[in-house]
């Protein structure tokens, strides 16, 4: 499973860099946060909390160096990159059922 957490206005651009690469199946959640630059400073103003997307995806092993590659070159700030572009976080997955069918996939 990749969780990538990126910039809203590149939210567009990274589901279509996924979907041309064959990556259809997607979950967008909207999240708040803040990375190793603590929010941002405007004025007098401390904005603690940013928004951002989580893009969910669920690959197979030999497909996940290139889905992070494709989002990374999708979500990066040109020409290279700045904080706040975002985070991706891999873990495995176990198991997975579609409900629909009642049947294992993995």
């Amino acid at each position: 499973m990749i969780r990538a957490i990126i910039r809203p206005e590149k939210s567009s651009k990274v589901l279509k860099a996924l979907f041309e690469a064959g990556y259809v199946a997607v979950t967008k959640i909207p999240v708040v946060g803040r990375g190793k630059q603590r929010g941002i400073k405007i004025g007098d103003v401390t904005y603690d909390e940013l928004p951002k997307e989580m893009l969910i995806i669920v690959v197979k092993d030999e497909d996940k160096d290139f889905a992070i590659t494709t989002i990374m070159e999708a979500a990066r700030t040109e020409p290279n990159g700045a904080f706040g572009d975002g985070k991706i976080f891999v873990t495995p997955v176990d198991e997975a059922y579609t409900i629909s069918r009642g049947t294992k996939e993995l």
